[in-house]
This record gives C-alpha cells, structure tokens and sequence, in this order.
C-alpha cells in the first residue's frame, strides 16, 4: 500500500486512529496498534535498478513472473489456514522469541509491527516486552531494550527504521496506517537507526515465504532487501558486527530449498523462528544457540 500522503497534526492523527477500514492493519493485541508494509505488484524502481546490473532484462522478467506467482500461492495458503491454528502459531513464536538468549541479550533491534490482514506473524507481546522494563523482585529483569521500526518514505524502496519508547510515538497516515512519526512531542527528529552512533544487533524480519537455506520472499516492494544490505554496508564501514537477520514464520510458510527465486538484491536472512522452534541458517546464528 503506497504511502502518497500523510495526515498533519495531532488532532487528525488521533481522529484517524480510530477510524475503521476496510483494509486497516489489526493485531492482536487490542492496545498494541499495527504496521502495514506497501503492496506492489510489480517490481519496484530500485530493486529493477539494482538486479540489472548483473543480470539482463529477459531473465528479470522470468524471475519477477516467478515470484509473483509463488506469491499468489503463499497468499491462498495463508488466507487458508484456521484462525485457531494461526493464533496458536502467533503465540508459540512469540514465546520462542521472548525466552530466547539471544533475544535476552539483545541491546538494539529494529523490527516490523505486525498487520493482521497481511497474515504476518504477531509481534504485538515481543514489541510490547522490549517498550516496557520488566522487573522482578524490584530489581531489573530484562534490561531496557532500543527499539527502531519502519516508516515508509516513497515508493521507491525507501524506508527507515525510527526509534521509539512509547505506543503513542506512532500516528495514523492518511490511509490509517500507523507508523512513528517522524519527530517527537517536544518537536525533535526522531533517531534514524542509520544515523545512530551504536550498532543494532538484531533484526526481527517479516515476509510471505522462507526456505532453509535463508531465502526470503518479501511481498514485491523491495523495502526490507533494501534496508538490510544499507545497513549491513553502514555496519563493515563501521567495523561493527553485522546484526543477526531472523525471520518470523508460520508453518506453511517455510518452503522447499531452493523454490524461491533469487536477483542479486535479495537478502539472504541468518534464521528462521516457526512454530516447531529456532532454526539457525548461517554460521551466526549457529554460534548464538546455548
């Protein structure tokens, strides 16, 4: 869905907030507000830019039709799959995420809010764990988490991913899709991950279809391929460690080895958490199991 304009003002925003659609983005959890990434077609502008540079035009062609199709597939098992089961697989990973070592230890992360009427798997109680401090007996439990997540820009793959610590840091557009605001209440940019001075260490990822292999299927606009090989680039010419890439999956969506089709701008991710558990990919995500 194309981000053209966006609502001015926080009376309208509010006023938006509440207004129901046809196609508005739910979650879950009914304090939690949701996130919806565009929905193209045809390939975007720079991720076409992109791919020919190694390889030609006729064979684009092939690989786009190819995955506009297994798209399609994903979609109807998708929109198949019991409401029952789909809860039930929403709060299994979720729980997977939230006991995790490595999610544990986790300082930064950037990670998407789920859109229900896309089918993405929750992530209404992992957002809301990491934008609240966990106590226990008067002592912290789970260290202050920062968090980033996505604001579409144009529709020619640019997206940040924007610090925030609150719910009402994010506002209705004006198709009533919530997304944070680009500055703060006191009028103050909010912080772009691309600009901060420390490294993200993990990245919670969406998409339609997966393999075992780290392919991901995205939904065609080419934004989180786009954020993930800048930032990677910003974190070697920053020296830093790269952040682990992990994908959150229904069952149905994890696919057969090398189904999905490739171009040289796919991103390939480090790991995949389903319903069944964690399933590392790269040599880094093997080195983060206990």
């Amino acid at each position: 869905m194309l981000r053209k304009l966006r609502s001015h003002g926080s009376m309208v925003q509010r006023v938006l907030v509440g207004v129901s659609m046809t196609r508005q983005c739910t979650i879950a959890a009914p304090l939690f507000p949701s996130f919806s990434r565009s929905l193209i077609l045809r390939p975007p502008p720079c991720s076409v830019a992109f791919a020919t540079m190694t390889t030609p035009d006729h064979r684009l062609d092939g690989i786009f039709t190819q995955k506009r199709v297994l798209r399609s597939k994903v979609k109807k098992d998708l929109r198949s799959m019991d409401p029952v089961l789909r809860s039930h697989e929403d709060d299994a990973i979720q729980n997977l995420i939230l006991e995790a070592p490595w999610f544990k230890s986790s300082k930064r992360l950037c990670a998407y809010i789920s859109c229900s009427a896309l089918r993405e798997v929750d992530t209404s109680k992992v957002l809301q764990n990491v934008l609240q401090n966990q106590t226990k007996d008067g002592e912290t439990d789970t260290a202050k988490k920062i968090l980033y997540v996505p604001r579409v820009e144009d529709k020619n793959c640019h997206m940040r991913m924007l610090n925030i610590s609150r719910m009402d840091d994010l506002i209705a557009n004006s198709m009533n899709i919530l997304e944070p605001a680009p500055v703060d209440a006191d009028g103050n940019d909010r912080e772009d991950v691309m600009l901060a001075d420390e490294p993200v260490d993990l990245l919670l990822l969406p998409g339609l279809a997966f393999d075992k292999t780290g392919r991901r299927l995205g939904r065609g606009g080419g934004y989180y391929d786009t954020f993930s090989s800048k930032y990677q680039e910003l974190a070697r010419q920053r020296n830093w460690k790269q952040p682990l890439l992990v994908a959150l999956s229904y069952s149905v969506q994890i696919i057969e080895d090398g189904v999905i089709p490739l171009t040289p701008s796919d991103v390939f991710i480090d790991a995949l958490v389903s319903p069944s558990g964690f399933i590392p990919i790269t040599s880094a995500a093997q080195e983060i199991i206990p």
